[in-house]
């Protein structure tokens, strides 16, 4: 059974060891050189790459990203500024591509006329881009990449 000051001795040593840890500093990653006990300074915001090229997508599925700036587009309820380029109607002028087909599909798979209110708010799905560095480092490897080194005639 352990007494009452050898309870109180271990509280004291788990406060100061608790306190020793919140006080460090991490050199590297998303925190900088910040203490863990503080919050650091917001990073600017970076600019939009702002573009008409197309971006690569990193595996199949992925939204296409938004290549240009959307600061101050309204979308919502009653209206999308997307649409004033992207619509099936407005391509032809803006020269912009189409919103996918799949947008104007409802759940059970039917087409409709219009997008579908299920795919009306562009941006739950679509993202602009920033210029930046990233700020850790990242390995990935698409799918395409992978497959082609592998050996020919080998596992893939």
């Amino acid at each position: 059974m352990i007494g009452k000051p050898a309870i109180l001795i271990l509280v004291v040593m788990l406060a100061a060891a608790s306190t020793s840890l919140l006080a460090q500093t991490v050199s590297s990653g998303l925190r900088g050189s910040t203490p863990l006990n503080e919050e650091g300074a917001a990073a600017p915001i970076a600019p939009l790459r702002n573009s008409a090229e197309k971006e690569t997508r990193n595996y199949p599925e992925q939204p296409p990203v938004i290549p240009h700036a959307i600061d101050g587009y309204q979308i919502d309820m009653n209206g999308n500024k997307c649409l004033s380029c992207h619509a099936r109607a407005r391509t032809g002028e803006s020269r912009a591509p189409m919103v996918s087909i799949t947008h104007f599909m409802d759940r059970d798979g039917q087409f409709l006329a219009s997008v579908s209110p299920r795919r009306f708010f562009c941006t739950e799905c679509h993202v602009p881009q920033s210029i930046v560095t990233p700020p850790v480092s990242n390995d990935f490897i698409d799918i395409d990449t992978m497959l082609s080194r592998a050996a020919p005639g080998g596992r893939r």
